[in-house]
């Protein structure tokens, strides 16, 4: 049996600086496999979001390195995301929505001072109504964050940091500190 490869020191830092981020209470973060082929090293991490004892979003953040650098994330770290969460349905029309739902990852990333490049991704609001067998359910409506960008940046606590609060603007959650009114009945 051959060695195995050193892990770069890169990534091992990359990985530790993850590691070492505690979230606010509402999310919850665990270690989950990441995906085998898309990269010689990578790191993933799965959150679930809870408001009210009820989850309300969750998301992945894998962690991509490949020693030789890519092209396409112009340097050799990439994160990649996913984030969903139920939104009401009145929100899921609103045209604006991917726009703000954009402007809540690179907002989260530049307020916790996360430098980056090379951003892309999609957002996508679904809005479904059932029929037949399940009709009378009322619609249900949804927000999907799917991103990947580059670290500039060695110490990637800051990008972990920006990914929680990004997921808690997808969540509904108030900022830090404040405490949210009660619902009109």
């Amino acid at each position: 049996m051959s060695p195995s490869p050193a892990v770069p020191a890169l990534f091992a830092q990359a990985v530790r600086g993850l590691r070492s981020v505690r979230p606010r209470p509402e999310i919850t973060l665990e270690e989950v496999s990441p995906p085998a082929r898309l990269a010689p090293y990578a790191f993933a991490m799965f959150a679930t979001v809870h408001r009210d004892g009820a989850e309300v979003a969750s998301g992945r953040l894998v962690l991509l390195h490949d020693p030789a650098g890519h092209e396409a994330w112009d340097g050799t770290l990439r994160l990649v995301t996913y984030v969903t969460a139920e939104i009401d349905a009145e929100m899921a029309a609103d045209p604006l929505l991917p726009e703000v739902g954009w402007s809540w990852l690179t907002d989260a990333l530049d307020t916790h001072h996360a430098l980056y490049k090379a951003p892309s991704g999609t957002v996508t609001q679904t809005l479904s109504t059932r029929f037949g067998d399940l009709a009378g359910t009322p619609p249900t409506a949804d927000i999907e964050i799917r991103a990947s960008w580059t670290p500039v940046d060695r110490g990637l606590e800051a990008h972990l940091q920006a990914w929680c609060a990004l997921l808690a603007s997808t969540a509904g959650l108030p900022p830090p500190g404040v405490v949210a009114l009660p619902r009109r009945p």
